[in-house]
Formats: structure tokens, C-alpha cells, sequence
């Protein structure tokens, strides 16, 4: 019997302590991987839809973008708090076996080309997105067995700030006239805010719980097809094993990070 070809999508917040670490995966910049399905000579057929560029022509780190858009006052820290979600990262995937049958490389590239055009659209601004990155590295080692050939399995991260328009409105001080009307509209960064939790039937769920839906809606209607809608809340066979490498590569990073600073920290006594 064939396997089922799914679209799968997800949305996970970042607090600020781990843009770092989710930058270094995303963007190929570990020096080694705990996910040893990554193979480096591969790494430069990653395709990026988005980079954002300092003027020397080198790429903008995560962090730098967000401090030049808090600058440019295109994102607000309005209530802000230090554990909050500073980034967003949408993932788009689809089961290996989908693009091994219709192309490989060049089909995902084309196809998640598409995908990015829906992110832009979820995010709500090409200005909020730090960068957009289709991983064509990862060794699929159970599909090369079964295919008796090197295969690769294909997904796209985006990695964005979550921003909802957030309406100030005078308060009372201002005088009857103006009590309650809206003073201002500012893009918060906000997750909360940006995925609110919607009521269906009788109970709720978040906003993102249905981006799957508009994952698999807006693939068909650009004419890809050979695929199924993924089962709500489902991560299919790439997502849990991805986030687990995700994690433990951030783990890796943290306890570098960590014996590095005491170093620094003993050599100043």
C-alpha cells in the first residue's frame, strides 16, 4: 500500500534566550550538530527566499534585525515582558517520499518558493521576517535504505517576529470626548495576540491549530497536488524528530556558551 503524502505545518514561539541557538541551526553557523543527519557538504544547496543584508553586503543575525526594527520603531516593545516570544519560526513540511517522487531538489525548491509566498502572508509583513530557509541538508536515512540511494528530506523555517496591530486608546484624562476612541495603532511584538485561541464547536484552540488547513488550501489552489491535509495537531514524520535535533543542538550551544563565560569570568580575577 502507498504511503499517504501529508502537508504538515507548525508555529512555535522563541523567547529571547534562544534566538541564538535557533539562528545557529536555521543558519548552518555550529561548528557540529547533534543531529548527525546533517551533511555539510550539502549545506550550500540550503536555499534562502529571505536574508536581510548589513550594507557591506554581509547577513544581518537575528538579533541585529530585531534592534534595527525596535529602532525604526516598525516593531514596539509595548508591554513587553523578558520571558515573552521575541521570534516566531513557522516550519512548512511535507513527507520525503512526496518530493522523491516528483523531482527531488529542484521540485522542493519550486515548492516551498509557494510556501514562502504563504508565509509572508500568516506573518502579515515581509518587514517581520528575520529569514526564511529551506534546509535541503538532512539525510533521510530510512528512505535512502529503502531507496537504495542518498535522499533528503526537504522543509522550509521561517523565522519572523509576531506582531499584532495593537490600538492605544485615550483614557479618561483626556476628557469625555476623547475617553475610549483609539489614539494610536502600533505593531507589537505580541505572540499571544498574534495567535489568539478561537473558539470551534465548544471548545477553543489556537489561531495556528488551523494554518495547516491554509498550508494544504493555498499548495492546491498554486496547482500542487499528490498530497493530503495533514490531521490537526499531527507533526507527521519529520516535525517531532526535527524539534528533538532542534533542542538538543540548543542545549549543545547553551553549555558552550556557559564554559566560555566562566573562562571569561576567571581570567578577569
Amino acid at each position: 500500500m502507498a504511503k499517504t503524502n501529508s502537508t504538515v505545518a507548525r508555529n512555535e514561539a522563541c523567547p529571547v534566550t534562544r534566538v541564538s541557538a535557533r539562528e545557529r541551526h536555521n543558519e548552518r553557523k555550529n561548528a557540529n550538530y547533534f543531529n548527525g543527519d546533517i551533511v555539510a557538504e550539502r549545506t550550500k544547496m540550503n536555499v534562502h527566499y529571505h536574508q536581510i543584508f548589513r550594507s557591506d553586503g554581509t547577513v544581518e543575525n537575528y538579533q541585529e534585525t530585531i534592534d534595527r526594527l525596535l529602532e525604526e520603531k516598525k516593531i514596539v516593545k509595548h508591554n513587553f515582558k523578558p520571558k515573552s516570544a521575541i521570534i516566531d519560526e513557522l516550519v512548512f513540511d511535507v513527507n520525503t517520499d512526496y518530493f522523491e517522487q516528483n523531482g527531488g531538489y529542484e521540485f522542493a525548491e519550486k515548492f516551498y518558493e509557494e510556501a514562502y509566498r504563504l508565509a509572508v502572508k500568516e506573518v502579515g509583513s515581509e518587514n517581520y521576517i528575520l529569514s526564511a530557509v529551506l534546509h535541503a541538508d538532512e539525510h533521510n536515512k530510512a528512505e535512502s535504505e529503502r531507496l537504495c540511494y542518498d535522499v533528503f528530506h526537504y522543509h522550509l523555517h521561517i523565522v519572523y517576529v509576531p506582531v499584532a496591530q495593537k490600538e492605544i486608546k485615550w483614557t479618561k484624562r483626556a476628557g469625555p470626548e476623547l475617553a475610549g476612541k483609539v489614539k494610536a495603532v502600533i505593531p507589537q511584538i505580541n505572540h499571544t495576540d498574534k495567535w489568539p485561541r478561537i473558539k470551534v464547536g465548544r471548545g477553543y484552540v489556537n489561531e495556528y491549530s488551523k494554518l495547516q488547513d491554509r498550508y494544504f488550501e493555498h499548495m492546491k489552489a498554486a496547482g500542487f497536488d499528490g498530497f493530503e491535509r495533514g490531521e490537526r495537531g499531527s507533526t507527521a514524520e519529520h516535525l517531532d524528530a526535527l524539534e528533538f535535533k532542534i533542542r538538543q543542538d540548543e542545549k549543545r550551544v547553551d553549555a558552550l556558551d556557559e564554559r566560555i563565560e566562566k573562562r571569561e569570568a576567571q581570567s578577569e580575577t
